[in-house]
């Protein structure tokens, strides 16, 4: 007897809407893009020499895309220790998000490694607003991280207000690369070009 799929929670459904730059949401159907021929932006030529792609992926949720996601990495990248290395993750959105929905959200997955003082929240809550503008299908952000320093951003290929703080980089991209990511299917995809 074919049994319909089970509704996903109410926070869940929520996600969506709060989806973009920082969503790592349950439920969400990822699926690999093609990584062959994949062209560098030109934000991570210049900022990461020698930069690959490590993994690709398109998350999409009830049917709906959401963007494509791709990360790129330096040399001896290493997944465990990935606070430990430079690297760049780029979304490709392909529907509209407001920034405020993208900050909010990304406050609420970086929880997820640990709790986050009142007052660090609120910094990093207005670092990330200035930071995420809104976007449309078609828009693009990418985020380095680098160690130790903190993380810059690139909308359609223009700069964005950094976050110099090392705790705040490795908690957002944290978001994908942690162990704690809410969607560890989006976590293998975008690994997946590694050697194990």
């Amino acid at each position: 007897m074919h049994h319909p799929a089970p509704r996903p929670p109410l926070l869940a459904r929520r996600s969506l809407l709060a989806l973009g730059a920082a969503a790592s949401l349950p439920l969400l159907a990822s699926t690999t893009v093609a990584q062959t021929g994949a062209t560098q932006p030109p934000e991570v030529s210049s900022e990461l020499p020698g930069a690959t792609l490590a993994g690709s992926t398109r998350m999409r949720f009830f049917g709906l895309n959401i963007y494509d996601a791709r990360l790129w990495v330096t040399p001896g990248f290493k997944p465990a220790t990935y606070g430990q290395h430079p690297f760049a993750l780029e979304l490709g959105y392909l529907r509209s998000l407001s920034g405020s929905a993208i900050a909010q959200r990304s406050l609420d997955e970086m929880r997820r490694s640990g709790p986050i003082a009142p007052d660090t929240a609120e910094r990093w809550l207005a670092a990330m607003n200035a930071a995420f503008p809104d976007v449309k299908a078609g828009d693009r952000i990418t985020g380095l991280h680098t160690p130790g320093q903190g993380a810059r951003f690139w909308f359609n290929g223009q700069p964005r207000p950094a976050v110099k703080d090392a705790d705040f980089s490795r908690a957002f991209f944290g978001i994908w690369l942690a162990d704690t990511t809410s969607e560890p299917r989006l976590r293998t995809e975008l690994l997946s070009g590694l050697a194990p």
